[in-house]
């Protein structure tokens, strides 16, 4: 399966309209959860057998999982009339190799309106394969602040 992120114009390249995910909330895990890599696979894996293209309602990729309201319907491989709901992001070999830490859960505002809470989002994935969220944590230094004079880049 491939997604086109990217098109071309006759003014240089640009993201692909409803491509890339507008949060409305998202949710630093803190503590972050850490999976050993054979966990972060079996998430992968869990993730792919409820595929949005297979008539499931996730969609994995090596940084996480989203979560849809449904399979995608539309032609070609398209989301049509499926909503993105959330997401759970990670980063592998942190803190250290072979393990995965998820550091943040987001919520898209379809998501909100459908009663999604960015626990909701994340205990979704994580029940793909069982796994608590009182799972193995770790602490991290607390990210910088978003900065209120960072321009907002619209995706056209």
């Amino acid at each position: 399966m491939s997604l086109t992120l990217l098109k071309t114009s006759s003014d240089g390249v640009r993201l692909k309209t409803g491509a890339v995910a507008v949060p409305a909330l998202t949710s630093h895990v803190r503590p972050a959860l850490v999976l050993p890599e054979l966990q972060a696979r079996a998430l992968l894996d869990a993730a792919n057998h409820e595929d949005v293209l297979a008539g499931g309602c996730f969609s994995a990729g090596p940084a996480g999982i989203q979560r849809w309201n449904g399979p995608w319907n539309g032609t070609d491989g398209t989301k049509g009339t499926a909503l993105h709901l959330g997401s759970v992001d990670w980063t592998y070999d942190t803190p250290a190799k072979h393990w995965a830490l998820i550091y943040r859960a987001m919520v898209t505002q379809e998501g909100i309106e459908a009663g999604e809470t960015t626990l909701s989002i994340l205990l979704s994935v994580l029940g793909l394969t069982g796994l608590s969220i009182e799972g193995d944590r770790v602490q991290l230094a607390t990210p910088p602040a978003r900065d209120p004079f960072r321009r907002q880049v619209a995706i056209s």
